[in-house]
């Protein structure tokens, strides 16, 4: 586990080739096909490597829930294992970790219709007022969904439709399922808050030059995707699309892509500081991955 750019795929190829291991990737991104440059997707060659799992199984066009990533993930734990080999998984979507590893709620399906209805309330009386409707059938979820976060307050509204009953009552029955192994949580960051900040500014850059704009317009010009889709409002792709769309000039799409993953590495971080019985490492240390090695040697 980590904040973005702290080099955890890195760290987790050493680790999984001494000890003859296997990747789970736990990336909302990776997992869609086509997200390449801005996923830092392995490339070719470290795929060949070492067997990854859970990378570009979905097409951009559909969605991918945390139920989802539960149910292969713990298929693939038991694949690996079968080979007498070791799983890592290795990612920074923090709401997959808590999936698989504390349960989830028992959530009702998704209902197309009463989407396309949220939906369109949402465009014609904006999401304001759908905000302030969730206040009224569900305050505490109300408090704890943003205002301007469209996914989650619709989500919310369409499970008390079909239900009747508020979604934070289901998130405090929730279904903790054990999950039937023992893991061992190690996270990695610089302890320097502006060596992450510069080490995301370069890789941004990079992933510019190593034509991530091209990338995005492919998916641009299929036709059938939009930013709605969870796909495409990845960090990073969100902003080039953006771009692309003609709402933002090149200079702004680079510097609201940059703060945005920023913003999202803050938001990791704070998860990982509330996450119990974590193992920390400084993602700088010029030993780490012999450091990480003698830790796991010895457990």
């Amino acid at each position: 586990m980590g904040p973005t750019a702290s080099g955890k795929s890195a760290l987790a190829m050493k680790l999984a080739e001494f000890f003859s291991g296997e990747i789970i990737s736990v990336d909302s991104a990776m997992v869609y096909r086509g997200l390449n440059i801005g996923s830092a997707k392995p490339t070719k060659n470290e795929l060949e490597k070492i067997p990854h799992h859970l990378i570009d199984i979905r097409d951009p066009a559909e969605r991918y829930s945390c139920a989802n990533f539960r149910e292969e993930a713990l298929n693939a734990i038991e694949l690996i294992f079968s080979k007498n080999k070791m799983p890592f998984l290795v990612g920074g979507t923090m709401l997959y970790f808590k999936a698989l590893f504390k349960g989830l709620s028992n959530m009702p399906s998704a209902n197309s219709t009463i989407r396309e209805k949220l939906s369109k309330d949402a465009k014609e009386l904006g999401l304001t007022a759908l905000h302030d409707r969730l206040k009224e059938i569900d305050p505490i979820a109300a408090k704890k969904i943003h205002p301007h976060d469209p996914q989650r307050i619709q989500r919310a509204l369409e499970v008390y439709e079909l239900i009747g009953e508020p979604i934070s009552t289901l998130h405090a029955e929730k279904n903790k399922e054990l999950f039937p192994y023992y893991p061992v949580y190690i996270a990695i960051a610089p302890q320097d808050r502006s060596i992450l900040h510069e080490r995301i500014a370069l890789r941004f850059h990079q992933m510019l030059e190593a034509g991530f704009v091209e990338e995005v317009e492919g998916l641009y010009q299929r036709g059938d995707l939009t930013k709605e889709l969870p796909a495409i409002r990845a960090v990073g792709y969100r902003q080039v699309w953006e771009y692309l769309e003609g709402n933002l000039s090149y200079d702004e799409m680079v510097e609201r892509g940059i703060i945005a993953t920023r913003q999202l590495a803050k938001r990791q971080l704070t998860w990982l500081r509330h996450w119990p019985d974590i193992h920390w490492f400084d993602s700088e240390s010029p030993e780490l991955i012999d450091i990480v090695r003698d830790f796991l040697n010895n457990m």
